[in-house]
């Protein structure tokens, strides 16, 4: 008697639907994401285009699950508005994460690439925000509201304003970043720059004792 193959195991089916980001990201990457059809990543991870539209419901959506696979690697978010931990602790943390994950080789990829055909293919700029910068805010933008941390900043203070400005001192020099090579300078003295810049943050929101 021929046993008859039974439904895919949970491990196979994670296995085959993180092949299927990594065979999308690298041809994102490659190809930009203009250029790359459906048919092409679904032929090089081998399963079929109505299995894309399934799991991800197209291709922007493929594109964010890549996004947010690459920001995994780096930076699993947390549940800040839980974190009981000093302020300057938890966004210490988030900062080296969050530098962590923005300068690294493929993350700086996808940004480029998106910067080149934002004007010519929308749909990849509204993917990379709401994968990226809008999840990051919006959790921001709930820890600060904290009643324990609000206490903590200055009463004057546009609240909407600080998680962008905290990430204009996690970033630091936005035009180094694209057009050189962060991996050529030693981790400590990125790590070291990067807390300079927050020392100044914590000076201009947090209230003077």
């Amino acid at each position: 008697m021929i046993k008859q193959a039974g439904r895919p195991r949970a491990a196979d089916l994670e296995a085959r639907n993180n092949n299927l980001i990594e065979k999308a990201g690298n041809l994102f990457l490659e190809m930009g994401y203009g250029k790359v059809s459906l048919e092409l990543i679904a032929r090089e991870a081998h399963v079929a285009v109505r299995t894309i539209y399934v799991k991800f419901g197209g291709k922007s959506g493929l594109f964010k699950a890549v996004l947010t696979a690459n920001r995994d690697k780096f930076f699993t978010p947390q549940q800040m508005e839980a974190d009981k931990r000093p302020l300057t602790v938890i966004i210490g943390e988030f900062s080296e994460h969050f530098l962590a994950l923005i300068t690294a080789p493929a993350a700086l990829e996808i940004q480029r690439m998106v910067i080149a055909e934002a004007r010519t293919t929308p749909e990849v700029a509204h993917s990379f925000f709401d994968a990226g910068p809008r999840q990051s805010r919006e959790m921001l933008a709930q820890f600060f509201a904290r009643p324990d941390i609000r206490a903590q900043l200055r009463d004057e203070l546009p609240l909407d304003q600080l998680p962008t400005f905290l990430f204009n001192c996690i970033i630091g020099d936005q035009f180094s970043r694209f057009l050189f090579d962060p991996g050529a300078q030693p981790n400590e003295d990125v790590v070291a720059r990067l807390h300079q810049r927050l020392a100044l943050f914590y000076a201009s929101v947090l209230k003077q004792n």
